[in-house]
């Protein structure tokens, strides 16, 4: 997602600005259509390379996994009896995040478990998509490419940029109301 933001804002300022001065000289900067051109190739090639790391860690590890239309691979490895997860609901989550060299970078073992209203609050919109497939007591394995994570940025601590991240769920509570 913020690679699309990225590449439309890249666009935009393209569109807006086809000279930039120098001096006395006129310097002419490329219109958005041929930043287009050049960026999009290479974004499409990065997120092919990662989907191809995905797909090896998986194959490594044996998972049997389904993928969302979004690029999200996860599997529900037990399953509890409660309602499911939607938008709007208030959840708590017990997790651990890890990169795809198994380094674990947060757990909620130290770290305490998580609290957000799904859809609406400040967290990656991948876990946002991976807690809707889940039912309360629902434990689950999430691979969640980088565009769908941290992004270019990483989160500036213990995930680096462009990472993909790998989230062990477990759904403790999901409420209409906190």
């Amino acid at each position: 997602m913020q690679r699309i933001l990225f590449l439309l804002l890249v666009s935009f300022f393209c569109s807006c600005h086809n000279e930039q001065q120098q001096g006395n000289n006129t310097i002419p900067l490329p219109d958005s259509k041929q930043v287009n051109k050049q960026l999009i190739p290479s974004q499409i090639k990065y997120i092919r390379q990662e989907t191809d790391e995905i797909n090896q860690y998986i194959q490594v590890h044996k998972f049997s996994m389904q993928t969302t239309t979004t690029g999200i691979h996860y599997m529900i490895y037990e399953h509890g009896n409660g309602d499911l997860a939607k938008v709007g609901d208030y959840i708590q989550i017990a997790y651990t995040i890890s990169l795809l060299s198994d380094t674990v970078c947060y757990d909620s073992k130290n770290d305490g478990p998580r609290e957000f209203r799904v859809g609406k609050d400040d967290v990656e919109s991948g876990v946002h998509q991976a807690v809707q497939l889940m039912h309360k007591g629902d434990k689950g394995l999430f691979i969640i490419p980088s565009y769908l994570a941290q992004g270019i940025a990483g989160d500036k601590d213990k995930i680096p940029p462009s990472s993909v991240v790998i989230y062990d769920i477990t759904l403790l509570k999901v409420q209409d109301k906190p």
